[in-house]
């Protein structure tokens, strides 16, 4: 009896159980595309959102519920998601812009950002709306001395939050 009383308590003691914790984090920064951009065929060699070409310039939105946590991260288009087959090469350009903001405190977005490649950073140090337009210039031939196919053309503007 004492030998299966004494097993009982070892066995007892070794005894361990891993407990889970879990939780779900929602971002405090939401992205939305307020005006899908349109490419406009001013030349036979220019795709271009430039509204004066018969563009239209994208505008995505971001929406900031907790002030000096994100960073907005906006990348314009290099090269075409869809497309007709091109034989050449695409000369590329664009911009990235505020357009309007909900608060004072976003006036200086501009000024502060970081430019690299096709992208602009921006702090996003205040809450509320700020609204970016992008703009995005596809020439063909490189130089702009080749007619493009007809066809569609699409291309993507990348718009990221990242917490910092």
């Amino acid at each position: 009896m004492k030998k299966i009383l004494l097993a009982c308590l070892i066995a007892g003691t070794a005894n361990a159980v891993d407990v889970p914790i879990e939780g779900t984090v929602q971002s405090r920064c939401l992205i939305n595309t307020d005006v899908a951009g349109v490419y406009g065929n001013p030349n036979a060699y220019t795709l271009t959102t430039t509204p004066a070409d018969g563009g239209v310039l994208p505008i995505v939105r971001y929406d900031v519920s907790l002030a000096d946590a994100y960073k907005a991260k906006i990348t314009y288009p290099t090269a075409f998601s869809a497309s007709p087959s091109l034989s050449d090469a695409v000369a590329w350009t664009g911009a990235v812009s505020v357009s309007e903001v909900s608060a004072v405190g976003m006036a200086d977005y501009d000024t502060d950002a970081v430019t690299y490649e096709q992208t602009k950073e921006y702090d996003l140090t205040t809450t509320g709306t700020t609204w970016f337009q992008i703009s995005s210039t596809a020439t063909y031939g490189g130089g702009g001395n080749k007619a493009f196919p007809g066809g569609t053309y699409r291309a993507v503007v990348v718009a990221e939050c990242i917490a910092q």
